[in-house]
């Protein structure tokens, strides 16, 4: 079963995510069309603004976006940030003029998925 499909309306450029289904998301639609799976990391985008980053805190984790601070202004930001942990999503919702990080309570370990969305620039993640 697929879990966490990112979808984007190419006119309205609406984002929603399907948390769990197989064949249901070909049918997805906005604006009378059918709305384009988002594929991680595939955009011609500056990588090393849009990878995620990782360090550990506080007991936890924090992610940064970018290697190079990723912009936060009105028209190119970061839209949130995501751990996922096997079963369990933590995201953070971040707006402009922001710093583009995140902290959260999950131990700092190797499985994990980070995923970030910029608002220009799409889907983006790295596994720890």
């Amino acid at each position: 079963m697929k879990r966490s499909q990112v979808f984007k309306c190419a006119d309205s450029k609406m984002v929603v995510e399907v948390l769990t289904g197989d064949d249901c998301c070909e049918n997805i639609e906005c604006c009378g069309k059918a709305m384009q799976e988002m594929t991680a990391n595939t955009v011609d985008a500056s990588k090393e603004k849009h990878v995620p980053v990782a360090s550990a805190s506080n007991g936890g984790i924090k992610v940064k976006v970018g290697e190079v601070e990723h912009p936060m202004t009105d028209a190119h930001y970061i839209e949130w940030i995501e751990v996922v942990n096997g079963q369990y999503v933590n995201r953070k919702y971040l707006n402009p003029n922001e710093a583009p990080e995140a902290e959260f309570f999950v131990p700092m370990s190797s499985g994990l998925k980070l995923r970030i969305y910029c608002n220009l620039h799409g889907l983006w993640e790295k596994q720890l």
